[in-house]
C-alpha cells in the first residue's frame, strides 16, 4: 500500500495558499482599501453622502428596477432552463449560446442596442410609443437593461438541476394520481427552489452594480432615472472620493446582505428537503 495518494494538483498547503493569495489581491485588497477610505470619513460626512436626497432617490430607482428585473428573470430564466434541459429542437445549441451573450457582450454595446430597439422610432419602440409606453429615458428601460444583463445567472443556476432531475420521480407522482400542476408545485419546484433562489440573488447583486448597459437607455435624470452606480461615477468625476466610497460601501453592504440571506434560505431549504 502506498504511504500517500498521488494527486493531480499540488498539496493542500500550496493550493490553499495560492487561493487565499489570489482572493486577497484581487478581491479583498480593493474592498479593504475602499472600506478604509470610507472609515476615514466623519459620521456626519458619511451620512450626508449616503442619505442625501439625491442618493436616496438613486437607491429607490436602483432597487425598484432590480426587483422588477429579477422577478422577470425568475420566470423567464426558469422557462429558458426548462426548455434547454428537457427538449431537443432545431437551433437549440444556438439558443443555448445566446443565453451567455450578455456575459460576452460589452455592457455599453448592450445599452446602445437596447436604446436603439426601444427608442420611439426603434424596432420595438415604434409600436409602444403610440400606446404611451415610454422605455428609453424612463425607469422601465433601466429594468429591461438589468434583466438583459442578469438573465444568464438564473438560467445557468437552474439548468443543471433540471438536467439531473429523474423522470421516474415525476412518473411515480403521476401513478399516484397527481396532475401536471401538482407534480410541478409539489415535486419539481421544491427541488429547483434552492438553485432558483441562488440564481435570482446573483442576478439581483449584478443589477445593483450594473452601469454600462443602463446609462445609454436611462436618460440619467437626477431623482428620476439616475442609478446609484452612476452617482458613484459622478462623485468620482467631481473628485469627491469620500462620497463615492461611502455610497459604494452602501451598495457593497446591500449585496452582501442579499447573499447572506440567500445562503440562509438555501440552507433552510436543503434541511427541509432532507426531512421530506
Amino acid at each position: 500500500m502506498p504511504l500517500f495518494r498521488r494527486r493531480l494538483l499540488p498539496g493542500f498547503s500550496l493550493t490553499m495558499g495560492m487561493t487565499l493569495g489570489y482572493l486577497g489581491v484581487i478581491v479583498l485588497l480593493p474592498i479593504g482599501a475602499m472600506l478604509i477610505k470610507a472609515a476615514g470619513m466623519s459620521l456626519d460626512g458619511f451620512l450626508a453622502a449616503t442619505t442625501g436626497p439625491r442618493a436616496l432617490a438613486t437607491y429607490g430607482v436602483t432597487l425598484l428596477s432590480a426587483a422588477e428585473a429579477v422577478a422577470f428573470n425568475g420566470f423567464a430564466g426558469l422557462l429558458f432552463a426548462w426548455v434547454l434541459a428537457r427538449y431537443q429542437f432545431p437551433g437549440r445549441n444556438l439558443l443555448d449560446a445566446l443565453i451567455d451573450l450578455p456575459f460576452a457582450m460589452p455592457t455599453a454595446v448592450a445599452g446602445l442596442a437596447l436604446a436603439a430597439a426601444f427608442a420611439p422610432n426603434g424596432w420595438i419602440g415604434q409600436y409602444l410609443d403610440p400606446l404611451g409606453i415610454k422605455i428609453v429615458h424612463a425607469q422601465p428601460g433601466i429594468a429591461i437593461a438589468m434583466a438583459f444583463t442578469s438573465l444568464p445567472f438564473v438560467v445557468r443556476s437552474v439548468q443543471p438541476v433540471i438536467e439531473e432531475l429523474e423522470d421516474e420521480v415525476e412518473e411515480a407522482a403521476r401513478t399516484l394520481g397527481a396532475n401536471e400542476a401538482q407534480i410541478f408545485l409539489k415535486v419539481v419546484l421544491p427541488t429547483l427552489l434552492p438553485a432558483l433562489i441562488a440564481g435570482m440573488s446573483l442576478a439581483f447583486a449584478r443589477c445593483l452594480g450594473e452601469f454600462g448597459a443602463i446609462i445609454f437607455i436611462a436618460g440619467n435624470r437626477p431623482f428620476e432615472t439616475e442609478i446609484t452606480a452612476l452617482l458613484i461615477f459622478i462623485r468620482l468625476e467631481e473628485y469627491s472620493f469620500g462620497a463615492a466610497t461611502a455610497i459604494a460601501t452602501v451598495v457593497l453592504a446591500a449585496a452582501f446582505v442579499v447573499m447572506l440571506v440567500t445562503n440562509g434560505v438555501q440552507a433552510w431549504q436543503q434541511r427541509y428537503l432532507a426531512k421530506v
